[in-house]
């Protein structure tokens, strides 16, 4: 693999580690304030959260590394600016959602997350067909996340 791609794959594996943390740090469903929130009635179950974080960082990481290996200059490129985007984006929402309780701020952050998605998506369907399938589930997760967001504003 030529240098380019190496610091591609480990730029996107580390974009996905900070986001993994990121996440780890401002995400806390077990406090006192979220406990209090009226829910969506759309939410899942607590343990659905739990087996899908998992799947989506280890499918994140995967999707990075075959579109480092595989894709052109322009789709890697494309990648990790639509990723870096997204987890902006994404931790922006953990922030505002969880810290500052800004719930309205928090729902729009995690919708632009998902409208940036997108575009990762694309560039790994563009790169290897199985490196865009199994972000799919990511997609709609983030899509759900985004419209209990929403919904956790609307309730407040």
């Amino acid at each position: 693999m030529s240098v380019g791609r190496v610091i591609s794959a480990v730029v996107s594996v580390a974009i996905v580690l900070g986001y993994a943390a990121g996440s780890g740090w401002w995400v806390s469903s077990g406090s006192d304030w979220y406990q209090r929130l009226d829910r969506p009635s759309w939410q899942p179950p607590d343990v659905v959260f739990g087996l899908i974080w998992p799947y989506n960082f280890a499918a994140l990481v995967a999707a990075g590394v075959a579109v480092a290996a595989y894709g052109t200059s322009t789709v890697r490129l494309v990648w990790l600016v639509g990723l870096a985007g997204s987890v902006i984006a994404a931790l922006a929402w953990a922030y505002l959602f969880y810290v500052s309780h800004a719930l309205w701020a928090a729902a729009v952050s995690l919708i632009v997350a998902a409208v940036v998605t997108i575009v990762v998506v694309g560039a790994a369907f563009a790169t290897r067909t199985w490196a865009g399938a199994i972000l799919v589930p990511y997609q709609v997760w983030l899509a759900l996340a985004a419209s209990l967001s929403v919904g956790y504003a609307r309730l407040d």
